[in-house]
């Protein structure tokens, strides 16, 4: 915004009043002129092709009076740059000549980090492509329109031929720089390479850009008016991110409490805070996270065991609800309704990442569902209006499931029986099956009930009453689960494939009955809390971006 207003006048208003009498810059582009004429009767620079007038049609807004619009190449010079020639190849050994890449163009400079040399042989060849410590060297390929400066100590070194040098005339060398990097500048560079297959900014594009052009003394005034500005707002930023990280801090300090001490009235203290820290998405992420967390370590539901001193031992309890878990399995598998599995191993110390409350147990999840990996159906007997409807990697959402056109033919159903899928069921894709959001796995939904499952995918199925299904759907979205399948799956490969004992082998937290129904609920409820949270802080920033255009309209149309 800051650049936009210099290049438009409106930070020097009162300067041009207060100096009435500077040179105007129609006087300004005649001495160009006059100077170019003569370099080029001295042989120092070509003779250009003569550039089109200003239409009316290009002016994009009116200008103070001292000011003209003119082309980028009525004030300066563009000269490409120059590849190293075939056969040849840039060395980090140094030597007297550096060779300054699109790379080494940061933040306006030229950055010393990771310079390139050539050796003399390949300066004899392109010596003649230098930039000067005077010159701006503008980005023309791969990164657009990036303008800075050359730090003396590279004054007439080599440029690579994805940049070019801008020789300046009377002009003000960082006023140039100011607006080279304008919106009005930009916007142009971009528009003239979109259209390219491969965006490259072409020179003579580069010369018929228009810009406006103030006297060379408001030029300066505009630098310094820039410059005190650009510092007022680096200190604003640096305040700001101070800020941030006092909240960040905060969170994360709030999170821990609630997680080691009286969870209780820490949950109080944070309510309390909710419109003063959780001000950010990234804020409320970090909360349902910490919520999912504690909600499967026993933590949120401390007060139902309380009243609930049943559920501790006895016939309510975990391990009561395991044995009877595992007694339905053996019968299903005796009357043949699902296949008999190997044993599953002890659950060892080292694999039990935190203690769990009384009446609680850990467990396999393979103990306690029935894990079914989809069959190879052949491509060509799939087709998009109707049939048997198909549960393929594509419908595994995470968190969400997602609704496709894929069917088979009906008398699948019946030919398939050991691969339809029930409402209710997880479905996990088991090819990259973890991404940047999650943990891609979702709940079949009633309309895909009795469909067909494709490989690639599984659905984990409860056998019984005993566990409750939306329990362990949460409990497999929480945080130490992802965490395990991130370090598993994330990055590992292209594609990486979960197997079937990465999912059956999963220590499983196993509440009684009872309370898996209370975690849900309470997790729902602060779920919902959360999605409004998220809301209002939608709402307030939409206000604040209203009031910002409305601040940007006042201050761009006055």
């Amino acid at each position: 915004m800051i650049l936009q207003l210099a290049v438009q006048g409106k930070l020097t208003k009162s300067w041009r009043a207060e100096n009435p009498g500077v040179e105007p810059a129609s006087v300004l582009l005649e001495k160009v002129a006059d100077e170019k004429a003569r370099l080029i009767k001295s042989k120092i620079i070509r003779k250009e092709a003569s550039l089109p007038k200003i239409s009316e049609e290009e002016i994009p807004y009116e200008l103070p009076i001292s000011w003209n619009w003119c082309r980028i190449g009525n004030i300066a010079t563009i000269k490409g740059g120059k590849r190293v020639p075939k056969g040849y190849q840039l060395t980090d050994d140094e030597t007297p000549h550096i060779y300054i890449r699109v790379t080494d163009m940061k933040e306006g400079t030229v950055l010393f980090n990771k310079l390139k040399y050539i050796t003399g042989e390949v300066y004899e060849v392109i010596k003649q492509y230098t930039i000067s410590k005077n010159d701006l060297y503008i980005t023309i390929a791969g990164t657009i329109g990036d303008v800075g400066e050359i730090p003396e100590e590279l004054h007439n070194m080599n440029l690579t031929e994805n940049a070019a040098k801008i020789m300046l005339y009377q002009c003000d060398k960082i006023f140039l720089k100011t607006l080279l990097r304008s919106k009005i500048c930009q916007s142009q560079f971009l528009d003239k390479v979109n259209q390219m297959a491969q965006p490259k900014l072409a020179l003579h594009r580069i010369e018929s850009t228009i810009v406006p052009l103030p006297p060379l003394e408001e030029q300066k005034a505009i630098v310094s008016i820039v410059n005190q500005l650009f510092k007022e707002v680096e200190e604003l930023e640096q305040q700001t991110k101070a800020r941030i990280q006092l909240k960040e801090d905060f969170v994360t300090s709030a999170l821990q409490q609630l997680a080691t001490g009286d969870t209780a009235t820490e949950w109080a203290f944070l309510q309390s805070h909710f419109q003063t820290f959780f001000t950010e998405k990234s804020a409320v992420k970090k909360l349902r996270e910490s919520i999912l967390q504690l909600a499967v370590q026993g933590k949120l539901t401390r007060a139902f065991r309380e009243s609930h001193p049943e559920l501790v031992s006895g016939s309510h309890s975990a391990k009561a609800l395991l044995e009877k878990i595992k007694a339905e399995k053996a019968q299903l598998i005796k009357e043949k309704k699902i296949k008999a599995e190997k044993p599953l191993p002890e659950i060892s110390e080292d694999e039990i990442p935190y203690e769990l409350p009384d009446g609680w147990e850990w467990c396999r999840l393979g103990e306690i569902t029935d894990i079914i990996a989809g069959a190879s159906f052949e491509s060509s007997a799939f087709n998009e209006f109707g049939g048997a409807k198909c549960v393929k990697i594509t419908n595994a959402g995470v968190r969400e499931f997602v609704e496709t056109n894929d069917y088979l033919p009906q008398n699948f159903v019946k030919n398939y029986q050991n691969f339809l899928i029930k409402e209710g069921d997880l479905i996990l894709a088991l090819t990259r099956p973890y991404i940047k959001d999650g943990l891609k796995i979702s709940v079949c939904p009633a309309s895909y009930n009795n469909s067909l499952l494709n490989q690639r995918v599984a659905a984990i199925r409860s056998l019984t009453k005993c566990l409750y299904h939306p329990y362990a759907f949460t409990f497999l979205q929480s945080p130490n689960v992802l965490t395990l399948y991130k370090e598993m799956f994330d990055g590992k490969s292209q594609q990486p494939n979960m197997k079937m004992g990465d999912i059956t082998n999963l220590a499983f937290a196993l509440p009684p009955l009872e309370e898996q129904k209370a975690i849900v609920a309470k997790i729902n409820a602060l779920m919902d809390l959360f999605d409004n949270l998220e809301k209002e802080i939608e709402q307030n920033t939409k206000q604040l971006e209203g009031l910002m255009q409305s601040c940007l309209r006042e201050v761009f149309e006055s």
